[in-house]
């Protein structure tokens, strides 16, 4: 499993948004790199902000 799946895994398996420090902890992925992969998901609309700087994946 590559980084950027740890990292979708990681907002699947969450209940709630979360910001790129909890992503980081819940996937075990450097947070530079969360940093990184987040900025690409939010460019291809894969996550969406329901309040700032938290984010889940769209529905």
């Amino acid at each position: 499993m590559d980084n950027k799946e740890k990292v979708i895994k990681a907002f699947k398996d969450s209940e709630e948004p979360l910001n790129a420090t909890k992503v980081s902890e819940l996937s075990g992925v450097e947070k530079k790199e969360v940093d990184k992969i987040m900025k690409d998901l939010k460019k291809d609309e894969t996550i969406v902000s329901p309040k700032r700087c938290y984010w889940t994946l769209k529905k």
